[in-house]
């Protein structure tokens, strides 16, 4: 019988690479009573017959901080344990054979430089002299990375889980979780079974879900969504060839396909467009593979032995086949589930969990620890992911193209092409009818651009100015200079109700909430460190009833952070998104149009900015709620899903005699960053501060007891130490999307948080947090400023203030 002790402080499901390194962080951290559950044995799911690749540059800074992480832990993890990891520093080559190839490895090249990674631009000869074995026939550039690494997979996970023993983690095999008992949001014990037959049940105060491919069956033990489907992923390794020396990894994604040099072999592996979805798991699966697809492989492998031509004379020594985990959006999951208090996840790696494993162990512990994230993990947050993500043929559909989506090229605003259509505003129809062109957001369908008659309603993508570019610059001065419509409907609506709903949104928001019905407060959530948790508008609709406003993105996030704030307040908290359309009427010529729909009042005397008001629209009823994210004139118009239809339809047909021009989510991008708007989860984060932000006039600290208000009078009293600047580039062509350095005075100093065109402004724009501890705003803004893009630099102008109407007079008219 097991040794299984019947209380734990946590117990972390899954001994892959992930379950052992969430265990060696904890017990690093002092932890003790940790027990972690492997249904057979350490490794035996996918980490066995991972590829090992051990990369630094990710797509965001964190996430590259993570990376590094990991490669600095497995150096080290040889002479702590005495288990040999095989890591090594043999670097990278990633090669372009299309000249959007090449600019995206420039660009990826230029964000590295600002993330702190060593990286080289190398021309198609200089791949040669470091990879002789390539033919480079149609090579156009590459990027060649030092410190990249490889590993043993395998060994690393043994390595982590020794060191978790160490420390004093109990790690046992051959045992199973296989129930739960629950306590209304929390876990409070995991029962288990053991191969020999005995069983039991362990009380715990903390339950990680590191399962791995079973790791959405889990999930749903624990009453939590893990979204993730495995798939098969091929490779193939040669027969031993003479002479072979180390090389570097080799990545050629234009062919999909990746090369590892390991004992005098080449491995070739492939992340084909078209992948295979393979399921369900067999209840034996251990150390096993599946069964061999040659015909499906075959593409990749023609197209290897001309770029590789040593292959064609070497033999097949294994051709492998086994199933990895993918997610809806090739991110993985990571941190604390929504749907309970105590349950964790670290799973669906999409076949970087070796790379990831260090890092991800790393925050999550340190995230268990503290109660708070240790800095912004919003790419991997599993809060990001909808509740029908979890439905079985949806991430059937969505993962035939996700793993072949690692190896695409990245464009800016590609949108995914499978999976589509899930969830659709009250407005759909009328705008495809239209020209709509719809892109993506947590399962929305939104309108990103409207297409001319005779235009092809299509994304182009290109690094360039994309075919939709002229199509946003007209929809921008519509927006600008007469009057446009969008569908803003995805954006999350949380109903906040009670006879405490005042007290409790004034302890949660920045802001002062306690407001005459029919006044809209712009706010932030904060954290205690000062930092953005939410960024959002709340509309008092009554003196007991408030709607909290969110971006779409992050609707469960921020209903899941008032829920975790809830004490003993008198508090109802519903989601209201799906029951109410909303369409933004926005320009100059806004109160034109909506005084054609409607007998009320729309002047500054009644409806100034800042307030909402229910109205007649038509033959029906509606809310309207004076805001604006593009910096105009406007309206948001609220309406039940019934009266939808009919709204749009009034506002449409009366529109006409004004000029109104339907717009999509490209020109509101465009427009906010005009107006310095900050975006969430790029401009702002859990770890950006709220007075370095930008956003002080948000935060009322003579109000008591908010959560971050010891944070806000401690930064006040100690000054900023980063101001987030607005730049505008000086030459009219480059295009700016997020992540570019920023150079101050020819020296790298931080990069974009988000970018996009400013076409009534005349050059991209970009926001970006700017060093400034001990110096003044005149300090700030006297300095040279540059923008690198793809390895050039270019002038730009920096601005604290709105660059677009920097008095907000356009809004208030």
């Amino acid at each position: 019988m097991p040794d299984l002790p019947t209380q734990a402080c946590v117990v972390i499901i899954g001994g892959g690479v992930i379950g052992c390194s969430v265990a060696y962080h904890l017990a690093k951290l002092g932890w003790t009573d940790i027990v972690l559950l492997e249904r057979k044995r350490l490794t035996s799911g996918t980490t066995w017959h991972a590829a090992g690749l051990i990369a630094q540059l990710r797509a965001t800074a964190n996430m590259t901080r993570l990376a590094k992480y990991s490669q600095e832990l497995y150096g080290d993890l040889e002479t702590e344990t005495g288990v040999a990891t095989g890591f090594k520093r043999v670097g990278s080559i990633t090669v372009a054979l299309t000249d959007e190839r090449r600019e995206e490895l420039h660009r990826s090249a230029a964000m590295a430089r600002a993330f702190g990674v060593e990286i080289e631009e190398i021309d198609p000869a200089e791949i040669k002299a470091r990879y002789e074995h390539l033919n480079i026939d149609g090579v156009t550039g590459g990027v060649y990375l030092p410190r990249d690494g490889q590993g043993d997979p395998a060994n690393i996970a043994l390595a982590l889980a020794k060191g978790a023993r160490q420390r004093g983690a109990l790690i046992k095999e051959r045992v199973k979780a296989t129930g739960v008992a629950r306590d209304g949001r929390r876990i409070t014990g995991v029962d288990w079974a053991s191969e020999d037959g005995c069983h039991g049940h362990i009380a715990s105060d903390h339950v990680v879900n590191c399962a791995g491919m079973w790791g959405r069956e889990v999930g749903r033990m624990l009453n939590t969504n893990v979204p993730l489907q495995a798939c098969e992923h091929f490779y193939i390794v040669s027969e031993p060839i003479e002479g072979l020396t180390q090389m570097p990894v080799l990545r050629v994604p234009d062919e999909c396909a990746y090369y590892k040099e390991d004992a005098g072999k080449i491995m070739l592996g492939a992340f084909e467009p078209v992948s295979k979805p393979w399921g369900p798991i067999p209840e034996d699966f251990e150390f096993d593979q599946l069964p061999e697809d040659f015909d499906h492989f075959e593409p990749i492998l023609e197209q290897a032995v001309t770029r590789m031509p040593m292959l064609a004379e070497a033999g097949i020594h294994t051709f492998f086949n086994g199933p990895e985990s993918f997610t809806p959006d090739d991110a993985y999951h990571l941190g604390q589930c929504p749907e309970m208090d105590n349950v964790w996840v670290a799973a669906g790696f999409n076949s970087i969990g070796i790379q990831s494993a260090g890092g991800a162990g790393m925050a999550l512990a340190q995230w268990m620890q503290d109660g708070a994230k240790p800095f912004d993990l919003g790419d991997v947050d599993i809060c990001r992911m909808q509740p029908f993500q979890g439905n079985k043929t949806y991430l059937f559909d969505r993962s035939a193209e996700t793993l072949g989506l690692l190896y695409a090229d990245h464009f800016p605003y590609r949108q995914k092409a499978t999976a589509r259509g899930v969830r659709r505003s009250p407005f759909h129809a009328h705008l495809a009818e239209r020209g709509a062109v719809f892109g993506e957001l947590a399962g929305w369908e939104r309108a990103n651009w409207f297409a001319r008659d005779g235009q092809d309603a299509a994304y182009r993508y290109s690094w360039k100015r994309q075919n939709f570019f002229d199509n946003v610059a007209e929809e921008v001065a519509a927006i600008r200079t007469g009057v446009g419509m969008y569908d803003m409907s995805s954006f999350g609506k949380l109903r906040v109700e009670g006879p405490d709903a005042e007290i409790f949104l004034n302890r949660v928001c920045g802001a002062q909430v306690a407001v005459p019905v029919g006044r809209i407060v712009y706010t932030q959530f904060l954290n205690d460190r000062g930092g953005i948790e939410a960024d959002v508008t709340v509309t008092r609709l009554a003196e007991t009833a408030f709607l909290v406003v969110t971006p779409g993105a992050t609707r469960l996030a921020d209903e899941t952070w008032l829920r975790r704030h809830l004490s003993d307040e008198r508090v109802i908290i519903t989601d209201m998104t799906p029951a109410e359309g909303v369409l933004a009427v926005m320009g100059p010529r806004a109160r034109d149009v909506m005084q054609a729909v409607s007998p009320n009042d729309f002047g500054n005397s009644s409806n100034p900015f800042g307030t909402a008001q229910e109205i007649e629209l038509g033959m029906g009823l509606a809310r309207v709620h004076r805001v604006s994210y593009v910096g105009e004139l406007g309206w948001e118009v609220y309406v039940s899903a019934d009266m939808a239809a009919h709204a749009f339809e009034t506002l449409w047909q009366a529109g006409q005699d004004h000029g109104l021009r339907l717009c999509g989510m490209h020109m509101m991008d465009c427009a906010r960053i005009e107006k310095g708007f900050r975006h969430f989860g790029h401009d702002i984060t859990c770890e950006d501060h709220v007075l370095e932000a930008g956003l002080g006039f948000a935060v009322k600290s003579e109000k008591p007891n908010f959560i971050g208000r010891d944070a806000v009078l401690r930064k006040r009293d100690e000054g900023l130490t980063a101001r987030m600047l607005q730049f505008h580039l000086k030459d009219p062509e480059p295009l700016l999307y997020h992540n570019e350095p920023i150079l101050r005075d020819g020296e790298i100093v931080g990069y974009l948080s988000s970018g996009a065109y400013g076409h009534h402004l005349g050059g991209a724009i970009g926001l970006g947090y700017v060093p400034c501890a001990g110096e003044s705003a005149t300090e700030v803004l006297a300095s040279r400023y540059e923008i690198d893009v793809a390895g050039v630099r270019v002038p730009a102008e920096a601005s604290l203030k709105p660059l677009y109407d920097p008095k907000s007079e356009r809004v208030r008219a």
